[in-house]
Formats: structure tokens, sequence, C-alpha cells
């Protein structure tokens, strides 16, 4: 189950790298901050499970900043005019 969390939360993580350096994603775009938080989420619960409190501290601030990000990009399009 850890290796499956871990597998998944890498895979959401570098695809949204990947697509960035390729151009296809902006950092600041939904899918990308998406992919961020929900791929460092599995990636923190992952090294939870394994008392990994490097990689759980690394993940978390991850985490934070994606969900910082996400949030920002949240509130902005609420104060828009319509």
């Amino acid at each position: 189950m850890e290796q499956a969390l871990q597998l998944a939360g890498a895979v959401m993580i570098l695809a949204a790298f990947g697509l960035a350096q390729l151009k296809r994603l902006a950092v600041d775009s939904y899918p990308y901050l998406i992919l961020n938080v929900f791929g460092a989420g599995l990636l923190g619960w992952a090294a939870w499970i394994g008392s990994d409190w490097g990689f759980l501290l690394l993940e978390v601030v991850w985490f934070a900043f994606s969900g910082i990000g996400l949030g920002a990009r949240l509130i902005k399009r609420s104060q828009s005019p319509v």
C-alpha cells in the first residue's frame, strides 16, 4: 500500500514538473497546482506511515506551498468581475 501511494504521488509531481518544463502547463494553472497538492499529500502520507521524517518535512512544505498557490488562484478567481 505504501509503495502504491509513493508511486502515485511521485507520478503526479513528476507529471506536473515535466509538463511545465515542456511548456504544456503553466506553473500557476489549476492542473499543475492540483497535481502538486495531491502528489505531495500522497507522498507525505507515505512518509508518515514509514516514519520518514525528513521526507515528511519535504512533502509538508511542498503541499503547503502548492496549497497556498491553489488558494491564491481560487481567491483571485472569486474576486474577478463576472
